[in-house]
């Protein structure tokens, strides 16, 4: 008997032309081992955050900003000496793309000013955070660490207490005569506090050092949060003369000005 001959090529491709219907098959009929969940597992995964970059910092406060912060500035005869004070010297930092800051400090004939910016882009880690719901967590223990007061009298209080007719003449003049009387103490409605008009979280605080045989140095300190990024400004004001006390309402307006540009720049 003549046997057909063997062709081995053939073969081949009769194999895989049956692997190719059990495939199709699977497809069609869903009949695969893959876990139903897996699809939603990787949907879950948190989103990156808003910011992937920082500004420069020295260059993001403007000259206008800076010869109000800082009144000593414009006082430099030297164009070179002033020119130099304005541009600030950058803070040391190992990683310019999750953290960066500049400070600049001038004297002046009647105080000393210190301005430090820092800004600090958060990256979560975890797959399941997202770096806005991280940086909200640091901020939140930032914010602790502040140790802000608790507030001891409302906006509405004052309202009513001011259009309140028990609230008489005597007792005006008395309260009046109390606050002048103690220059140090942080006026009603200056104390350090939360803010609901910068970013997505913010909070001042304003600290005054102890009296001393030296001037007194206040410090306010405004920070806020937009997304994944945590903005912190410190200013400080030293006065020359011994007993001067530097003026809380005025280094606050300027400390929430130059916040509010930082988060326009920002956002």
């Amino acid at each position: 008997m003549q046997r057909k001959a063997y062709v081995p090529g053939v073969a081949a491709l009769l194999v895989a032309l049956a692997a190719g219907c059990t495939s199709g098959t699977d497809d069609a009929g869903g009949t695969d081992n893959s876990n139903p969940g897996d699809a939603g597992t990787a949907s879950a995964v948190a989103e990156p955050g808003k910011y992937r970059t920082l500004p420069e910092p020295c260059a993001a406060v403007g000259q206008s900003t800076l010869d109000s912060l800082l009144p000593g500035i414009p006082q430099i005869a030297n164009e070179t000496q002033r020119a130099k004070a304005y541009e600030g010297e950058p803070t040391v930092t190992f990683d310019t793309d999750r953290k960066v800051g500049c400070q600049w400090k001038v004297e002046s004939a009647d105080a000393t000013d210190h301005l430090l910016v820092d800004l600090e882009r958060v990256v979560s880690y975890d797959n399941t955070v997202s770096d806005a719901t991280r940086a909200e967590s640091l901020f939140s223990e930032k914010q602790t660490a502040a140790d802000l007061p608790e507030p001891t009298v409302s906006e509405s209080a004052t309202s009513d207490a001011s259009e309140s007719p028990s609230a008489t003449p005597s007792a005006s003049a008395s309260a009046s005569a109390s606050v002048s009387a103690s220059p140090s103490a942080t006026p009603t409605g200056l104390q350090p506090r939360t803010l609901d008009d910068l970013g997505d979280q913010a909070f001042l605080n304003d600290v005054l050092a102890a009296s001393g045989s030296t001037a007194r140095q206040r410090t306010v300190t405004v920070a806020f949060r937009t997304s994944n990024v945590i903005v912190t400004i410190e200013y400080e004001e030293q006065p020359a003369t011994v007993g001067t006390v530097p003026d809380s309402e005025e280094m606050q307006d300027r400390a929430r000005k130059l916040a509010s540009e930082l988060a326009d720049a920002l956002t």
